[in-house]
């Protein structure tokens, strides 16, 4: 483990009079909105942003950077030859859950902390969960685009209640915890799969039999290379619904294609997928059964004033050498300033 070493003039992390950390700010906000957001910090920080969006301006500009924050579109993120570049890096703050892209065994090794904003768009992601399944049970889209071109198909929709379905969630951590409550309050059956079980008021199932038992599967797991293609739709019940807010890639895409064009899924609500975004010859766009939506379900004014609080939280205990939260790849909690020659 990299121990805490003194700064410029041998101060410590949170001592008066110690040199502004410099803190490097990823697109894709502009630099003013950046240096708006981050002015609670005053001049204990110094601002700096990459000179475009592109690897080589990110690399360019990793050599004085002791913080960043991250992109949160995922567009820019630190790999194990970035973290190579940020000799003086020390401390990490995704400004999202998700952590894509940046290299987690490589910050650990150079003993470097990468938080991110756990539970913010919890409740937002939940709502959009439940609002879809929902839509998807209730033939909503479907209503909505017979009556706009003059239909009246009151006998045969074929809409259904969501009240009292088997609901299966895939992932428990907050974002889980929060659909399985709304679900349960809306009548339904909830049981759940994630790779560490919880003591919760709801029944866990191995993967394998959540899958082929739920009318509503709902994702809502990381992406890592254990769960990538992690879900096949084929295995679930002929009839049954869909619901992705998770990560695109979790999903089997061409499984999901073919269980969508067969009528085996009664239909999907995805709100990510595995370009992002979508493209203009993906054959989703085409498929009726599918209700689309554009990476938004956590994208709420509510969780935007979380994460933003989250973020600068996080920055102010780490240039006050306080502890920092939701560190998602095991090193210390308190951030360690490096010296003028680097990491030891």
């Amino acid at each position: 483990m990299t121990q805490r070493s003194p700064g410029p003039g041998g101060l410590h992390p949170g001592e008066a009079g110690e040199a502004p950390w410099k803190l490097l700010a990823l697109p894709p906000l502009p630099e003013e909105a950046v240096r708006n957001l981050l002015g609670s910090l005053g001049d204990r920080v110094v601002v700096s942003v990459p000179a475009a969006r592109d690897r080589e301006s990110l690399l360019a500009a990793l050599g004085d950077a002791e913080i960043v924050v991250g992109d949160w579109s995922g567009g820019l993120a630190l790999d194990a030859e970035a973290v190579r570049a940020a000799p003086r890096l020390a401390f990490v703050q995704q400004p999202s859950v998700g952590v894509d892209g940046h290299d987690l065994a490589a910050l650990a090794e150079a003993g470097v902390p990468l938080a991110n904003t756990a539970g913010v768009s919890a409740i937002g992601v939940a709502e959009w969960c439940l609002a879809a399944a929902l839509a998807l049970s209730r033939r909503l889209l479907d209503a909505d685009a017979a009556v706009r071109a003059g239909r009246w198909p009151q006998l045969d929709l074929g809409p259904a209640e969501l009240y009292g379905s088997r609901v299966g969630i895939v992932g428990f951590g907050p974002i889980g915890e929060a659909a399985a409550r709304m679900f349960a309050a809306h009548g339904c059956e909830v049981s759940y799969w994630t790779r560490t079980p919880r003591e919760v008021p709801y029944a866990y199932r191995e993967l394998g039999e959540l899958v082929a038992s739920s009318h509503v599967l709902v994702l809502v797991i990381a992406l890592t290379e254990e769960t990538r293609g992690l879900v096949d739709p084929s295995l679930m019940p002929a009839g049954s619904l869909l619901v992705n807010a998770a990560r695109g890639q979790v999903v089997d895409s061409a499984a999901l294609l073919s269980a969508l064009e067969s009528g085996h899924l009664g239909g999907a609500a995805l709100d990510v997928f595995d370009t992002e975004p979508l493209p203009p010859d993906d054959p989703l766009r085409d498929s009726p059964r599918v209700l689309l939506s554009p990476h938004v379900a956590g994208v709420t004014p509510q969780s935007t004033g979380r994460l933003i609080r989250c973020v600068l939280d996080n920055l102010e205990a780490a240039i006050e050498g306080r502890p920092v939260v939701n560190v998602v790849n095991g090193v210390e909690e308190v951030v360690g300033r490096r010296s003028e020659e680097g990491r030891s």
